[in-house]
């Protein structure tokens, strides 16, 4: 299936009357009058606004027809905030009960250098700051490799995606020896974590408020089951749920040669995805860390750096374009690029960002609204929504409401 084009034009896009009546998928300029943009999170409870995760710590409700952002946050943290290296306020999410509970929970790195993971409570679309109740607290070594994301999966248990502490070859100071973070089944970091936030089976330590779930995998030869769901990650920057079928998507950026998209079968936990020893399907090129790792599940899509260097994943798009429905997106940070990935394969939507002067770097994140379309977060200050206009039907030109359409320099040390 081809993807219909747009050329960029300067007072906006010329559809001309000569072209084939068909419909014509852009991107269109939400907003852009938001900072630094990481995440956005939505909720049945409040259909009509995406809540927008600003990196120095803020969350602002986002109108998703209209674009206004409302001037009062939603959630101001910034005084407890890290932003340092690939720190920052990195995501959110709503609790499946939040019209009932007015639970929802933000992932960001903290001024002493963890990652947390904070429950805050609202009532009438107000957040209660004495409300904070901390869920994890997971000590970083280094300043990158932070993960960031979580999201409930369709079993409304808390996912948290962890990176493996940072500096290189997961075989700095504070990554275990011999193995590192990542292969260690005793530490939390370079995982996917499972929790369930409904309980607390650990009372007398404030920072784990949370059970584990009785079904997660037995991992590390433990008797009983531990946080941890998936394993081998070297900094799983972004995930997300198919809502549909309820599978993850995992995008796992590399180091030296190899990004990769990881696939985990709705329900099913356990995966070693290879990390350190593996660089997507090859051994670890640098470091002398790389090697054979026989359980390790290859990613079901991989790229080397001659085509990008920081694969940001994303989700499968289940909204209303009829041509994009089934297909994961995910993007590449430093090289300025967006995919779908089907089975068909990849095919390549860059010049959906070019056709709207849309920086060559920037996007760090994809998320949905209710109704399951998809937003691109550009660091540099913009939303960006996947949209489809109708055919011009003899209309010479069409402008296509796409907004502001600036050139933003977004500037992230992220994910080396």
């Amino acid at each position: 299936m081809t993807p219909h084009r747009l050329a960029p034009a300067a007072a906006g896009l010329l559809l001309c009357s000569s072209l084939p009546a068909q419909a014509t998928i852009v991107l269109q300029t939400l907003t852009d009058a938001v900072a630094a943009p990481m995440y956005a999170a939505a909720t049945a409870a409040d259909p009509a606004h995406l809540y927008v995760a600003e990196r120095d710590g803020t969350v602002r409700r986002v109108e998703r027809t209209s674009g206004a952002v409302e001037a009062t946050p939603f959630l101001d943290i910034r005084s407890q905030v890290n932003t340092g290296g690939e720190g920052g306020l990195l995501g959110i999410a709503f609790d499946p009960g939040y019209a009932g509970n007015g639970h929802f929970y933000v992932n960001y790195l903290d001024n002493s250098q963890q990652t947390r993971v904070v429950r805050y409570t609202a009532a009438g679309g107000v957040v209660d700051p004495g409300s904070a109740q901390t869920v994890i607290a997971i000590s970083q070594p280094q300043l990158n490799h932070n993960g960031g994301w979580i999201g409930f999966g369709p079993d409304n248990q808390l996912y948290v995606a962890t990176g493996d502490g940072g500096g290189s070859d997961d075989n700095d100071a504070g990554h275990t020896p011999g193995i590192g973070n990542a292969q260690d089944l005793s530490s939390p970091l370079g995982k996917i974590l499972r929790l369930d936030v409904g309980s607390d089976a650990f009372p007398a330590d404030p920072q784990r408020n949370y059970a584990i779930p009785t079904d997660n995998p037995l991992l590390g030869g433990a008797a009983a089951p531990s946080e941890i769901w998936a394993y081998g990650l070297r900094n799983p920057f972004r995930a997300g749920f198919d809502r549909l079928t309820g599978d993850l998507w995992i995008g796992d950026v590399g180091q030296l040669a190899r990004e990769e998209i990881d696939f985990q079968p709705a329900g099913i936990g356990g995966q070693d995805y290879g990390w350190r020893l593996r660089e997507g399907t090859i051994a670890t090129p640098s470091g002398g860390v790389g090697g054979p790792n026989p359980d390790a599940v290859d990613p079901v899509h991989e790229y080397d750096h001659t085509v990008g260097r920081s694969v940001i994943g994303g989700t499968v798009y289940r909204g209303s374009i009829a041509e994009l429905y089934g297909r994961y997106f995910f993007a590449d940070f430093n090289a300025g690029r967006l995919w779908t990935l089907d089975g068909s394969g990849v095919t390549d939507w860059t010049d959906l960002l070019t056709a709207i002067g849309a920086p060559l770097l920037g996007i760090v994140g994809f998320s949905e609204d209710v109704d399951g379309e998809l937003y691109l977060m550009d660091l540099g200050g913009a939303i960006y929504r996947i949209a489809e206009i109708p055919a011009p039907g003899g209309l010479a030109l069409l402008l296509a409401g796409l907004g502001l359409l600036r050139l933003r320099a977004a500037r992230f040390p992220m994910l080396g």
